[in-house]
């Protein structure tokens, strides 16, 4: 018995480590989803971005493959056409939605790195999907006081995903909440924070793992608690919590 509680023990704590992109107990249960599920239905063109991002030496920073699944299906069932992304690394999300939405369809995407989104670009734009994005470079709350600042833009978005500085989380959702309309959906990234919401005070966190958590359970709570919204809260890739706006 003694041996299995520090299998556990080691289990858990190599799952508290942010790197990990599921919050799943058992990493073989993680590699079934991605080879049963995800990687035989992946398209090729993300299949190359994810293969060319592991290669960044911020690749964390990437969606995961089963979250990027997710979001292309959700973005079909409830026919978003108008999208807006923040945060966008290498592209890898972005993407996933350029392929979901229509031809027609637009997605305003930021991010303050465009080095970054160079390195996944040639390959949106093979797949053919790079006309649907808008992408600015900068900080996003700037950009998004201009958009909050013009009413024609409020309740215009479909989906807005969000996957960025979560001590900015807060700020962006005070912003969001006008411009998504009402039967639409916000997208928080990384809600769960690879497990250490529910950290003890005293477990072995990587220090920015340890300063963002505050920021997390802050928006957590926020979320909950606004009446604007319906929320679920997922444990799909690092944690995604679904907001739809109900007024």
């Amino acid at each position: 018995m003694a041996t299995n509680g520090a299998d556990q023990q080691n289990q858990a704590g190599r799952h508290q480590e942010v790197g990990h992109k599921s919050l799943l107990q058992s990493d073989a249960l993680y590699q079934y989803i991605l080879e049963t599920s995800v990687y035989p239905r992946e398209p090729e063109s993300m299949k190359e971005l994810r293969e060319v991002t592991a290669k960044h030496p911020w690749n964390i920073m990437t969606t995961s493959a089963d979250e990027g699944q997710f979001l292309n299906m959700l973005l079909k069932l409830i026919n978003a056409k108008n999208t807006m992304e923040i945060g966008v690394f290498t592209g890898y999300s972005l993407l996933a939605t350029a392929l979901a939405i229509p031809d027609d369809g637009k997605i305003l995407a930021m991010d303050i790195n465009r080095e970054n989104y160079d390195l996944g670009r040639p390959i949106i734009e093979k797949a053919g999907v790079a006309h649907k994005i808008d992408f600015r470079e900068g900080p996003a709350l700037q950009l998004l006081d201009q958009l909050v600042e013009d009413e024609k833009n409020h309740g215009s978005y479909d989906f807005i995903f969000v996957d960025a500085d979560k001590d900015n989380y807060i700020n962006y959702h005070k912003r969001l909440i006008d411009l998504v309309k009402v039967g639409g959906l916000i997208g928080y990234d990384n809600t769960l924070w690879n497990g250490s919401v529910v950290a003890p005070p005293d477990a072995p966190l990587r220090k920015y793992v340890r300063y963002y958590r505050d920021f997390v359970l802050e928006l957590n709570k926020a979320l909950a608690a606004d009446p604007r919204i319906e929320i679920c809260m997922l444990p799909v890739g690092d944690g995604i919590t679904l907001c739809r706006r109900i007024k």
